[in-house]
């Protein structure tokens, strides 16, 4: 008889029932971040963390939608419904994939992640997106991934990083560290997007999947401010992966402009003006997504992640959980190794494409509004995208030409 997965370990296969009750004492008596906690090799993901951005542009059209639009006003609301359609694939995708959330494999220092979206026509709208490319790089041992995404054709950038802390209280609580920056370029036009803290549902049955928490904002520099409040189930009643937002000018919150209801999960509704008083205006529904485009793994740099990984992620889906071990071993003592001779050399490991800066004043402008700090102690600094700097260091290095990493990213 199978066991219920309203079990303890329900969710989980009768062999790795032991391993994960095991693993669940083993993080409720761990006192630091979790993050370096060794988990058991059946609950690992197939994708590492430095490839969660390739959720940013699965809806090309949306994303790039915002510089089509003559309004600040309709600016502001078009960014807010882009970064809403991207919680569903950042959050839950892994869980409607796998059956449920797994653990994602932890990069290592140098890893990268490059893609291209390709154009595609809007239906009825007869426009066309352009290409969309996406670099995302671990610029930091233990955390910190920096991702820059740009559309040339629309004069859209996108750029942002994210640095996790995790600690367990009743289940398993991540505080993402970061922020991420949009530019549109024809409206000189600038946005800050804070990042959600989350916690894990269902960990204790072995269903574990994602729940957001507390809220987050959208400012822009033409003085409009989007806030997002995230709520669960709940003991008592609601649905799962609920939210609402509102859309305000500085200093006016309680005049809304726009507001948004639903499920990051399974589309919202917005209305113009206030959810009780305002009038329609659109709604979403998850559709179709465009893929992140990239050559196979064997025409990649064995810097990037779809091919440093391949072997990992052929052993977790057969299910080869020595195999895992083994090969996952082999890439951390290979970065244990590097970082010891980097020592003894008294080096740094050289960032592909980001460079450190010692402040960011366009962030500490969109910042002051809603108190949101930098935390560059928490992330090893302020790190950016720096086109001269990677087109200069990367095309000294045949490796990376023979996998043709500068064309990829949209640099050449």
């Amino acid at each position: 008889m199978s066991s219920s997965s309203k079990e303890e370990g329900g969710g989980v296969s009768a062999a790795n029932r032991g391993s994960w009750s095991s693993f669940l004492r083993s993080i409720a008596s761990f006192n630091g971040d979790l993050a370096s906690l060794t988990a058991p090799p059946f609950i690992l993901g197939t994708i590492s963390l430095s490839e969660f951005s390739g959720y940013w542009a699965e809806h090309p059209d949306i994303f790039v939608a915002p510089a089509r639009a003559s309004n600040p006003e309709e600016r502001a609301k078009l960014v807010l419904k882009w970064f809403l359609t991207t919680l569903k694939q950042q959050y839950c995708s892994r869980s409607d994939n796998e059956g449920n959330e797994k653990k994602p494999l932890n990069p290592f220092l140098g890893e990268l992640h490059i893609g291209q979206w390709p154009s595609v026509v809007v239906e009825k709208e007869g426009w066309e997106t352009g290409v969309t490319t996406l670099v995302s790089e671990q610029v930091r041992q233990v955390d910190s991934n920096r991702a820059s995404s740009r559309n040339q054709k629309h004069g859209i950038t996108l750029q942002g990083y994210n640095a996790q802390k995790a600690s367990f209280s009743r289940t398993i609580h991540v505080k993402q560290i970061g922020h991420a920056l949009l530019r549109l370029d024809k409206f000189n036009e600038d946005y800050l997007i804070t990042i959600p803290a989350l916690h894990i549902e269902g960990l204790i049955y072995g269903t574990p999947f994602v729940e957001l928490n507390d809220k987050t904002y959208i400012v822009s520099s033409t003085g409009y401010i989007s806030k997002i409040d995230y709520s669960g189930k709940g003991w008592i009643g609601g649905k799962k992966n609920s939210f609402t937002a509102t859309l305000y000018q500085e200093g006016k919150e309680k005049d809304t402009l726009y507001s948004v209801e639903g499920q990051w999960s399974n589309g919202f509704t917005i209305h113009k003006g206030g959810k009780k008083s305002g009038t329609f205006d659109e709604s979403f529904a998850p559709k179709k997504i465009e893929l992140l485009q990239y050559p196979s793994p064997e025409n990649l740099s064995i810097w990037e992640a779809k091919r440093r990984w391949a072997p990992v992620v052929k052993a977790i889906l057969n299910k080869d959980m020595d195999t895992t071990n083994h090969e996952k071993s082999l890439i951390e003592n290979e970065q244990r190794e590097m970082r010891k001779q980097e020592a003894a050399k008294g080096v740094e490991w050289q960032r592909w494409f980001f460079v450190k800066k010692q402040n960011d004043p366009l962030f500490d402008k969109l910042a002051k509004p809603i108190g949101e700090r930098i935390e560059a102690d928490k992330t090893g600094g302020i790190w950016r995208f720096d086109a001269d700097h990677a087109k200069q260091y990367i095309s000294q290095i045949p490796e990376m030409q023979q996998a043709h990493v500068l064309e990829r990213a949209g640099l050449m």
